[in-house]
């Protein structure tokens, strides 16, 4: 039986459940006030019984003093004994009237006895025997003589009874109310959190699979308070935070799904020619022999293409893994040099575009991988002659600020249009999409460029508008206690 009603109270909503808990608790507080409330009026009404006796006592007892026996006015259903205590043991005297004593004066008899002990008025509730509670007092008239009055409690039995009655009635009607009430107003209190409930809900029956989807529900009621409040926001936040998510792994996948398209494409066009030369060359060799060398040296280059895209790819995947295995070597070194250097290369493979160098007068000391820092140098140099006309200049400048060393690579080129800024550095990501592979590269150089720039702790920074584009390579200087 109980655990069937447990079970029955645990699938009861949330609101039913506070509003009994909030009955129960109203139950056991009108309990205890009902308690009090009955106790304090009982005593209260005994202590204005005692009063009372008292006073009917003092007045009787001149009227014993001066006729032996109690004569005069009597309440109704009181009883009166007097006692001749002069010999220690309590003798009834004859009452005026038979009403005046119970049919068993034992009661009666033994306050008359506690007092001659006590030497002071007694106070005793007895049940006298077919008569009720009755209040008993009794008290020296003087000396050798005690009077002993009982007066009914029925009345204050009444009084009582119908004030617990009253009490019940009263109670119970507030807790009716109470929990009738309370509950409408606890459900319009939770109202916020069935709202959550719903929107939750909602978003378990949508179709997360759709990645470019966006979570169109949230828990907008403002109802409930700040505990309500405090948790529709963590709520809103979280769904913010899978959309974020949802939106950061639909952006991923398309990038996966564009680098494994691009990848795809990229290699298929030198195995192609590959294998195209592979068949000229074979058919050379048997019948023209003088184009066999022609064919092989097409041959080779293809394959070198292929090998340099390939050996992109696995720097971009390695530098991806870097906590697995990095492909920085870190050394002392000195950037001018390398500057010099990878200019002196721009001014021998791209002699068409003047290339102005400015440098600081003193070394510029760095903790690097010298040949990675010179292949995103040769890289930026070399996005800069491939996607600007001939003629067009190309500055290189370094700088030092505060703990680190900037390259600066500007070319006074057409610049970046604005839809394409975002992406440059993607991978296989080109402006112009109609430039040939062979002029135009494979899309990787500036995605290599800024990969090895981080791992060094760097950045690369793009900033262009028309008629200058700006590629900002910015390294922290390394520690140079080891040089001399």
């Amino acid at each position: 039986m109980i655990a069937r009603l447990r079970r029955t109270y645990r699938r009861l909503r949330l609101g039913t459940r506070l509003a009994l808990g909030l009955g129960a608790l109203a139950l056991v507080a009108f309990a205890v006030v009902g308690t009090a409330l009955t106790t304090y009026m009982r005593d209260y009404l005994s202590a204005q019984l005692d009063d009372q006796l008292g006073l009917a006592q003092g007045a009787q007892s001149k009227s014993i003093v001066a006729n032996g026996t109690l004569q005069g006015k009597k309440y109704y259903r009181w009883y009166y004994a007097v006692y001749d205590v002069t010999n220690g043991t309590p003798v009834l005297r004859r009452p005026e009237e038979s009403s005046d004593l119970p049919s068993d004066i034992g009661d009666l008899t033994a306050v008359a006895r506690a007092q001659i002990a006590k030497g002071t008025e007694v106070l005793r509730t007895s049940d006298l025997s077919g008569e009720g509670e009755y209040r008993l007092r009794g008290c020296a008239v003087e000396p050798g003589v005690v009077l002993v009055s009982g007066a009914p409690m029925d009345a204050i039995d009444d009084t009582v009874r119908q004030l617990v009655i009253i009490q019940v009635i009263a109670f119970g009607v507030a807790l009716l109310a109470l929990v009738v009430l309370g509950r409408r107003l606890l459900r319009r209190g939770l109202q916020p959190l069935s709202d959550m409930a719903h929107t939750a809900h909602g978003i378990a029956s949508h179709d997360l699979s759709d990645s470019a989807a966006r979570l169109p529900l949230r828990a907008e009621n403002r109802d409930g308070g700040p505990e309500v409040e405090e948790l529709r926001t963590a709520f809103n936040t979280m769904l913010e935070h899978i959309d974020d998510s949802l939106a950061v792994r639909a952006e991923a996948e398309q990038r996966l799904r564009r680098f494994v398209a691009d990848a795809s494409h990229e290699l298929r066009t030198p195995l192609m020619s590959v294998r195209g030369y592979a068949d000229l060359f074979q058919y050379a060799a048997a019948n023209v022999p003088e184009e066999r060398d022609k064919h092989l040296a097409r041959l080779r280059a293809e394959a070198a293409r292929m090998g340099v895209l390939l050996d992109d790819l696995l720097l971009l995947a390695r530098l991806d893994a870097a906590n697995v295995e990095t492909p920085i070597r870190l050394q002392d070194a000195e950037l001018v040099e390398l500057v010099a250097q990878a200019a002196d290369a721009f001014r021998a493979g791209h002699p068409d575009r003047p290339l102005t160098v400015t440098v600081p007068s003193a070394p510029v000391r760095l903790r690097v991988d010298p040949v990675r820092i010179r292949q995103v140098l040769d890289n930026l140099l070399t996005n800069a002659a491939v996607h600007t006309p001939p003629g067009t200049e190309v500055s290189v400048t370094v700088s030092v600020g505060a703990g680190t060393a900037s390259v600066r690579v500007a070319d006074a080129g057409p610049g970046i249009p604005e839809a394409d800024r975002d992406q440059v550095f993607d991978r296989f990501y080109r402006v112009d999409k109609a430039r040939s592979r062979d002029r135009g590269g494979s899309g990787l150089g500036l995605a290599v460029a800024r990969s090895l720039a981080m791992a060094h702790g760097g950045t690369v920074e793009l900033t262009t508008e028309p008629g200058v584009t700006v590629f900002t390579v910015t390294i922290p200087l390394g520690d140079g206690s080891a040089w001399p």
